[in-house]
């Protein structure tokens, strides 16, 4: 008799064709899908608990989720079973899945990959380029005129530690206890006229929070907002003070911590 076991599953997905990570009725998404393949492969409902739910085109390099079942099947063996399925629901014999599989763990059955989440690492991708690049239209925002990259560096670094983060938090998510977080560090990668990189790790994040920093340091580059102002508009506590938010395809869930010393 097989033994229940709680597994956490590590996951990349690309998420352009997906109405974001949670379950919906009449929308395609990466919970639903995932559930779908792993209640038919292994012959019963499998609900997964996701550690973030990711908004429609927003990607992932490593997502996580949990789930409890009785499998007859070594958990090392999961990834490849279950990816060997999703390639399975695609057209064309060389099709690959948008959702694949990283790695299977199994943990103590009161695990719960949401609850017991320690912090998340955010990868926001800008292509800073007077050209469009067709081909990753769905994976990057593009910004044709030139940012002041060193200007974008200076107004991170102030978002680091803990505030209330109220101005960069979008109406209509879940109601929050508080909108106080801490964002353990934050970098700005690239150069002027390239390929830039917006990397920021933290306890938790308010809805649209890592897409409204981004937006807030676009306008920054641009020289819309002075790098001064960045304290004002934290202290402000008023969405109207912050930027504009970034589009989605730019977002990477990149890491979600579980331990404290994990976190960078």
């Amino acid at each position: 008799m097989c033994m229940e076991k709680n597994i956490l599953l590590t996951i990349a997905y690309d998420g352009a064709d997906f109405s974001g990570w949670q379950r919906q009725p009449d929308k395609p998404t990466v919970q639903g899908h995932l559930e779908s393949t792993l209640s038919s492969l292994f012959k019963k409902e499998i609900i997964l608990n996701g550690t973030s739910r990711t908004d429609a085109g927003v990607h992932a390099l490593g997502a996580r989720a949990s789930f409890k079942a009785e499998l007859g099947l070594p958990t090392e063996k999961i990834p490849m079973v279950v990816n060997n399925a999703l390639c399975g629901r695609e057209k064309g014999p060389f099709a690959i899945a948008p959702i694949r599989i990283l790695d299977a763990a199994e943990m103590p059955m009161d695990f719960h990959a949401r609850f017991d989440c320690k912090g998340k690492k955010y990868i926001y991708k800008i292509s800073n380029t007077k050209e469009v690049d067709v081909f990753s239209r769905n994976y990057v925002y593009h910004v044709d005129r030139p940012l002041d990259v060193e200007a974008m560096k200076q107004c991170a670094m102030i978002l680091k530690g803990t505030h209330d983060f109220k101005s960069f938090e979008s109406s209509g998510g879940n109601p929050r206890e508080t909108t106080v977080r801490t964002i353990f560090d934050i970098e700005v990668t690239g150069t002027t006229g390239g390929q830039i990189e917006i990397s920021v790790s933290g306890d938790g994040f308010l809805y649209n929070m890592v897409r409204i920093i981004t937006g807030t340091l676009v306008d920054m580059g641009h020289g819309k907002i002075a790098p001064e102002d960045m304290m004002n508009i934290i202290k402000a506590e008023d969405r109207t003070k912050a930027g504009h938010t970034a589009p989605p395809y730019g977002l990477y869930l990149a890491e979600v911590y579980y331990d404290d010393f994990e976190r960078r």
